[in-house]
């Protein structure tokens, strides 16, 4: 039984993972095409840096990810504050609420977030698609993620300590910032990171939310529409290593919290003892 574990479980990752495998290596192919081996190069990475076109829809791309992470992750914090603290008869209700844009097809959002950017930009002149409809339409969607990332923080939270803070004499952003904060601030930069990364792999809504401006998964779909150059080869697996930088980051956060919690548990019972 454990061998017939072992091997699905390396024909389950071998599934997953060797198309990656198979674009990192010839992201290094000399040759041009996709099956004959022409020997080791880092040309294509040459390339993929003096190419101005991918240079600006990265700049884009990143500049579009940090800001809506950031709009993302004030209003999803402050979001699942205000669910926590409502009564409980509205509490599933408003999370099942939350939780919908993520079921929600991204087509759907795509093309309902066109409609809406188009209405008002036809009326008052104001949102035409192009940088800010972006941010906007990306502050969108990656909110459920922070916050689906904090509620849990607050809710393992012991809500005695923030009344006792101002007990203390803090007021409600001094008692926030300095008793609340610490507690889910892992919640908060996990939020963050899922935002980032959503962000920056996103198609779909940015296809029919950008007007003239490229990002890099609009650039790669374009570039596969024309001839298909190892140059995407390259970029792709640069795109994969940042988020799987990214994924490593955010478990070896989770890592250190999980020691710190056992550590903390140890010592309270020493104490007690």
């Amino acid at each position: 039984m454990k061998l017939f574990s072992k091997i699905y479980q390396f024909l389950f990752f071998l599934f997953l993972y060797s198309p990656i495998a198979i674009l990192i290596i010839y992201s290094f192919n000399d040759s041009k095409s996709r099956v004959i081996w022409g020997g080791f190069t880092f040309k294509w990475y040459i390339k993929l840096i003096n190419n101005s076109e991918i240079l600006s829809a990265f700049s884009n791309t990143i500049i579009i990810a940090v800001v809506s992470s950031v709009i993302a992750t004030v209003l999803g914090t402050l979001a699942a504050v205000g669910i926590v603290n409502t009564k409980s008869i509205f509490k599933k209700v408003l999370i099942n609420i939350t939780n919908l844009p993520m079921l929600n097809p991204e087509i759907v959002t795509g093309i309902s977030m066109m409609l809406l950017f188009v209405f008002i930009y036809s009326k008052t002149g104001f949102l035409k698609p192009g940088l800010l409809t972006l941010i906007l339409s990306h502050s969108t969607f990656c909110l459920p993620y922070v916050v689906l990332s904090v509620l849990p923080k607050l809710r393992q939270m012991d809500s005695s300590i923030y009344e006792a803070a101002q007990d203390l004499g803090c007021n409600h952003f001094q008692a926030f910032f300095k008793v609340v904060m610490p507690q889910i601030t892992s919640g908060v930069v996990t939020g963050f990171m899922m935002s980032f990364t959503m962000s920056i792999d996103d198609f779909l809504i940015s296809y029919f939310t950008s007007g003239t401006v490229q990002t890099l998964p609009l650039t790669i779909y374009s570039m596969t529409r024309r001839i298909i150059s190892p140059e995407i080869n390259a970029l792709s697996t640069v795109l994969f290593v940042i988020m799987f930088t990214l994924v490593i980051i955010i478990n070896i956060r989770k890592g250190r919290e999980r020691v710190k919690k056992s550590n903390q548990h140890i010592l309270s019972q020493f104490i007690k003892i």
